[in-house]
């Protein structure tokens, strides 16, 4: 309940309200009065210098609705230098799967053989049946797989190795995000004074064997949702449901910057905590009285990551560990120039 003690000066019908937050203006008869003030509309009930008063908020949202950041179908992410490594590994992937054929005869072999077989052929399913799969499987690996072998010269092996050593680095770090949205706030009050939000989810960043490509070098992965971002030495593969993209490191747009970010989850360990603020501020900075479970929060310093390229690709990442993705950054553009 609103109870305050108020100073005020009127003139003719109307009384203007003075208090810390501006000044507002009333009218009505003595003991009830209706408002305007710095928090909305509101109505005045009381006497004798102690009121209670109810204010209207207004229906603007506390933040605007998130954007999406999204990029487009992987299958239109790729430029010129790419086109005859997509059409091999599309191609590839075309080809007919036989591993779920040989399971089924294999298990359709198996129940007839042991309805109406002898012993003999029972065994020869058993044994022939299993055979037949492991060889329909290592049929699809040898036809659905392209093989990629680098042969490096010395610069652009010394590249690739700072590239490695900052790609360990980046999939060390205690936590990283994928930011799937973004939005600004109007009232920054009830969001710890922050300016926009994020909408972003933990990620994984981790050396993988590439799906349908056998390559002699490790290779870094990272998940943007519904798409996979795949690091080779010479090009960015994208990974989706819809097909595969390929680009090349010199037409890649990539950035970081250092970020403060009010963190209200759990605070990683290898986080640089920079600052605090109040889950709900007032104007000054200062917590808001009005919530009982009003609590300090940490401001992070986190490095965020952004991924462009002119045909669609636009992906953004936070990483706990503050210059890991400054170094990783540096790395990629490097093993573009000397790559290119």
């Amino acid at each position: 309940m609103g109870f305050y003690l108020r100073k005020s000066v009127s003139v003719g019908p109307f009384r203007f309200n003075l208090s810390g937050s501006g000044v507002g203006v009333s009218a009505g008869v003595r003991g009830f009065r209706v408002g305007s003030g710095p928090r909305g509309n509101y109505v005045h009930l009381g006497r004798g210098g102690v009121y209670y008063r109810h204010t209207f908020r207004s229906e603007v949202p506390p933040h605007a609705a998130p954007q999406e950041i999204d990029s487009v179908d992987a299958a239109a992410i790729v430029d010129s230098s790419s086109e005859a490594l997509l059409d091999e590994i599309r191609g590839k992937r075309r080809k007919l799967t036989l591993r779920p054929l040989a399971v089924t005869c294999t298990i359709v072999l198996l129940i007839v053989t042991l309805l109406s077989g002898s012993g003999w052929t029972i065994v020869f399913a058993a044994i022939a049946g299993p055979l037949l799969v492991l060889a329909a499987g290592r049929r699809d690996r040898i036809a659905k797989t392209v093989v990629i072998h680098y042969d490096f010269e010395p610069q652009v092996e010394q590249a690739f190795r700072r590239f490695t050593e900052w790609a360990q680095a980046f999939a060390g770090a205690g936590r990283t995000w994928h930011i799937a949205a973004s939005g600004w706030v109007h009232d920054r009050r009830y969001h710890a004074g922050a300016s926009s939000l994020v909408q972003r989810n933990v990620t994984t960043v981790r050396a993988v064997e590439l799906p349908f490509v056998e390559t002699n070098v490790p290779v870094l992965s990272i998940g943007a949702g519904r798409q996979t971002l795949y690091f080779l030495p010479d090009r960015l593969l994208v990974y989706d449901a819809a097909g595969i993209g390929a680009i090349s490191y010199r037409t890649l747009e990539i950035s970081a910057t250092r970020r403060r970010f009010i963190e209200e989850g759990g605070v990683p360990a290898d986080a640089t905590v920079v600052d605090h603020t109040w889950r709900y501020v007032n104007k000054s900075g200062g917590p808001d009285r009005r919530f009982r479970d009003n609590r300090q929060v940490p401001i992070c310093l986190y490095d965020e990551l952004t991924f462009r390229t002119p045909n669609g690709l636009h992906e953004v990442f936070q990483v706990s560990r503050s210059g890991v993705g400054e170094g990783f950054v540096a790395a990629v553009r490097y093993l573009g120039s000397v790559t290119s």
